[in-house]
């Protein structure tokens, strides 16, 4: 074989001969690890002088090992045209957030009121329907009694931030008797109603929102109510319309007819909260307008003022 003679494989003669043997065998061996056979012996191991003369006859491994590598270019600290990145350039600006105003719903006292046999609820309900009496003359108060107690109707109740009427009927001054039916996902309305004294001053609306804001949390979709004729403009403000879209088999046989009343209907959408509203539609308003001025011309054009009428002055003789 021409790699078992040293003699052809060139390593040379002298006192390192058997170094440079041991090494060209070495590398060979490594180089085809097939060519070695089960018989041969193992290369002896390199010793410190033996590396050393390894280093020598492979220049190429120790020159690409030893090479330095370049260091990227940096730039001078004046130069304008290669800025300097700094400790404060790693992250980028986090938008400006706006504060959210305060909702002035927080600042209005209500309540869930149930017949849960407490003697608070107890004393809300008694109030509830002594407002329910006043303010309808026309409903029997067996009928609002039967129904403000049923345990399975809910009332939202307004309550007066006054301290000395706690625990009176002048505590309650707004309040809404509803039954929801979870499994239709629709309430129907059965009282509503604000004192008369704490009437003309919006607490109709609030009410109302408040309970469209505390239905979303029932999974209720739909509102029903039979609103009689002074009742159908309130109504109408709130969001209610004679036009039934809700599928009648949800609500056919749950309910009752009531003769002299309208059947109306409000849809609560899940994603809106409703005591918003104001904030919501100004917040588009100003949307729109920004859009608006992004196109429009006429607050960037002046065009000259239209000539007189009779191409100059004069007076009658």
């Amino acid at each position: 074989m021409a790699d078992s003679d040293p003699a052809a494989s060139g390593a040379g003669t002298g006192p390192n001969a058997k170094t440079a043997t041991a090494v060209s065998t070495s590398i060979g061996s490594a180089a085809n690890p097939k060519k070695r056979k089960a018989c041969d012996p193992a290369p002896p191991p390199l010793s410190s002088s033996s590396s050393s003369s390894a280093g020598a006859s492979a220049p190429l491994a120790s020159s690409a090992s030893s090479e330095p590598t370049p260091a990227p270019p940096t730039a001078a600290p004046g130069d304008p045209a290669t800025p300097v990145a700094g400790p404060s350039d790693t992250s980028a600006p986090e938008p400006e957030k706006v504060p959210r105003k305060p909702n002035p719903y927080d600042s209005i006292k209500h309540r869930i009121v149930t017949n849960d046999g407490t003697t608070d609820s107890l004393v809300k309900l008694i109030g509830l329907k002594s407002l329910f009496a006043k303010q309808l003359p026309k409903m029997p108060k067996e009928y609002i009694v039967r129904l403000v107690f049923d345990r399975r109707h809910k009332s939202l109740a307004l309550l007066s931030p006054d301290p000395e009427v706690r625990g009176s009927d002048e505590e309650i001054i707004g309040g809404i008797c509803y039954r929801a039916y979870p499994e239709m996902r629709f309430a129907e309305i059965a009282f509503c109603a604000v004192s008369a004294s704490q009437q003309v001053k919006g607490y109709g609306t609030k009410l109302m929102n408040l309970l469209k804001r505390h239905a979303v949390t029932e999974g209720v979709e739909y509102f029903i109510t039979y609103a009689d004729n002074y009742a159908i403009g309130y109504f109408k403000k709130q969001g209610f319309t004679k036009t039934i879209s809700m599928p009648k088999g949800r609500f056919h046989g749950l309910i009752k007819d009531y003769d002299g009343g309208t059947m109306m209907e409000c849809y609560v959408h899940p994603s809106v909260d409703f005591t918003r509203v104001p904030e919501m539609i100004e917040a588009q308003r100003t949307f729109l307008l920004s859009r608006i001025r992004a196109v429009a011309r006429s607050h960037r054009v002046v065009y000259p003022p239209l000539p007189p009428r009779g191409g100059g002055g004069g007076g009658g003789g």
